[in-house]
C-alpha cells in the first residue's frame, strides 16, 4: 500500500493503515463532516443589514442640533396640540429629549424616574407636590391626571433647573406663550413601580 505524507512516515502510516483496515471510515466521517458543514454555514452566516438600520445614538448635540430640533418641533406642531416631543440623546435607559409646549398639558407622576428640566427658553408656572386630579395610569410606571390638587407653585424661566423627584407629581400650570425644556428621566437603580 502506498504510503501518504511521505515526508511524516508516522502520520502517513497511520491514516493509509486505518482507512484500509476500517473500509473508509476516516474517509466516511470527514465527507459527512463537510456536508455538514456546507448545510451548517448558511444557517451561521450573518444576516443581512436591515432595511431600514435604525440612526446610530450620538453622544454630542451641538447647539445647531438644538436648534434644529425646536424649528422642527414647531413646524410639525398640529393645530390645538400643547406638546411636542423630540429625542435629543439616548443611552439606555437614559432619554433626553426636547418639549416645545404652548399650552397646558396634563399633570405626571413618574413612579420609578426622577426627571431634570432644563428651561431653553419662554417660562411657565411650575406645580410640584400634591395629588393629581383624574389621575390615570399611563403605563407601569407612569401617572397622569387633568391637575393637580395642593402642592407648590414655582415660576420657571429661561436658564432655569428643575429636579423632580421620582413619584412626585408635577404639572406646568400655565404657560407664558410657549416654553422650550430640555428633559431628562433618571431611572434609579432597582426602582420598583408601587
Amino acid at each position: 500500500m502506498a504510503r501518504l505524507y511521505t515526508g511524516l512516515p508516522e502520520a502517513g502510516r497511520f491514516f493509509s493503515d486505518y482507512n484500509g483496515a476500517n473500509g473508509g471510515v476516516c474517509m466516511r466521517a470527514a465527507v459527512i463532516g463537510l456536508a455538514l458543514a456546507f448545510v451548517a454555514l448558511p444557517a451561521m452566516a450573518q444576516q443581512p443589514a436591515a432595511q431600514n438600520p435604525a440612526p446610530a445614538m450620538k453622544a454630542v448635540a451641538a447647539s445647531a442640533d438644538v436648534a434644529a430640533l425646536i424649528a422642527k418641533a414647531k413646524s410639525e406642531r398640529k393645530e390645538g396640540q400643547a406638546l411636542v416631543v423630540e429625542p435629543l440623546l439616548q443611552l439606555a435607559p437614559y432619554n433626553v429629549n426636547i418639549e416645545y409646549r404652548v399650552a397646558v398639558w396634563t399633570a405626571n407622576v413618574h413612579q420609578t424616574e426622577a426627571e431634570l428640566f432644563y428651561v431653553i427658553d419662554g417660562a411657565a408656572t411650575l406645580v410640584m407636590g400634591g395629588t393629581l386630579v383624574g389621575e390615570k395610569r399611563t403605563n407601569a410606571e407612569n401617572l397622569s391626571g387633568t391637575s393637580i390638587e395642593g402642592g407648590t407653585s414655582q415660576r420657571v424661566a429661561k436658564g432655569d433647573f428643575v429636579m423632580v423627584p421620582e413619584n412626585t407629581p408635577h404639572w406646568l400650570s400655565a404657560i407664558d406663550g410657549t416654553i422650550t425644556l430640555m428633559s431628562l428621566h433618571l431611572p434609579r437603580a432597582g426602582a420598583v413601580a408601587r
